[in-house]
């Protein structure tokens, strides 16, 4: 099992940042590439952005290419999602994910462990 903990979510106007952190626990981290999807009311749950087991490979969604940066760091078992010049349509609840097999990057299927999620707002 892994439990993962999102953190540091809330509202911001739009065209400023947050910085989104999850918190992992129970089997070895590096043993898992790790994600990030958001959900926003009446919509499925989408790929955000995801980071390789070493974290020498990222991917992001075309929709947050440039503004968001997904990192990692094996000694805290973190993952982190810093989000710049946030848009009003980037409000959502945000969710880490743990993969352990590389499946498709941006399915939610794929993912084994996910946390509860983090409130994001942007107002306009």
């Amino acid at each position: 099992q892994v439990q993962l903990v999102e953190s540091g979510g809330g509202l911001v106007q739009a065209g400023g940042s947050l910085r989104l952190s999850c918190a992992a626990s129970g089997r070895t981290f590096s043993n898992y590439a790790m994600g990030w999807f958001r959900q926003a009311p009446g919509k499925e749950r989408e790929f955000v952005a995801r980071i390789s087991r070493t974290g020498g490979r990222t991917v992001y969604a075309d929709s947050v290419k440039g503004r968001f940066t997904i990192s990692r760091d094996g000694r805290k078992n973190t993952v982190s999602l810093q989000m710049n010049s946030l848009k009003p349509e980037d409000t959502a609840v945000y969710y880490c994910a743990a993969d352990s097999d590389s499946g498709d990057y941006s399915s939610a299927g794929s993912y084994d462990y996910w946390g509860q999620g983090t409130q994001v707002t942007v107002s306009s």
